[in-house]
């Protein structure tokens, strides 16, 4: 098999306290509203009835928090790509709401390296997420928490995770 990187790997030691990833921005179309609504299994009118809304004071549709929440998913950086090595797994999320976003905005998200924690063989690598709309106001913040191998320790894996085992049943 070709294995094909798009960028460096990268370890726990190779980030740096401030180091910013911009992901690619994303205007929120109907079309993207239809898609989470299918996904997601929310049937509230506020997500999908532009009529409701507007009855409700609202310009447009308002996208659910999670809908806002995913456009922050590493995946659609380079992150991924960096650390395909190292990466053991995605161990936290937590995210605040700060303003509201309708269908037609545009998104602009960034992830932030904020602290990092060093065990022996591996450590946790914290970035603050960002949102900001076209307007420059910032819709949503949180934090996403990575555990990483540090350089020279074995992989299990092409994740690096290990299999649980499983007890037999009694």
């Amino acid at each position: 098999m070709i294995k094909h990187q798009l960028c460096a790997q990268r370890y726990f030691e190779d980030f740096a306290l401030g180091e910013r990833m911009n992901l690619p921005s994303r205007t929120m179309t109907d079309a993207l509203f239809a898609a989470f609504q299918l996904a997601s299994g929310d049937n509230h009118p506020i997500h999908y009835d532009v009529q409701y809304c507007r009855a409700q004071g609202m310009p447009h549709m308002l996208a659910h928090g999670f809908q806002v929440l995913i456009q922050t998913a590493a995946g659609a950086g380079l992150f991924p790509h960096m650390v395909e090595e190292s990466l053991k797994a995605f161990i936290e999320q937590s995210s605040r709401f700060l303003a509201p976003v309708y269908a037609g905005d545009t998104l602009y998200c960034s992830l932030t390296v904020s602290e990092l924690i060093a065990g022996r063989t591996t450590g946790v690598l914290t970035m603050r997420s960002e949102i900001f709309n076209q307007d420059r106001v910032c819709v949503m913040d949180g934090v996403q928490k990575y555990l990483l191998r540090k350089r020279g320790t074995p992989s299990h894996g092409p994740t690096g995770i290990r299999p649980p085992s499983i007890a037999p049943q009694a």
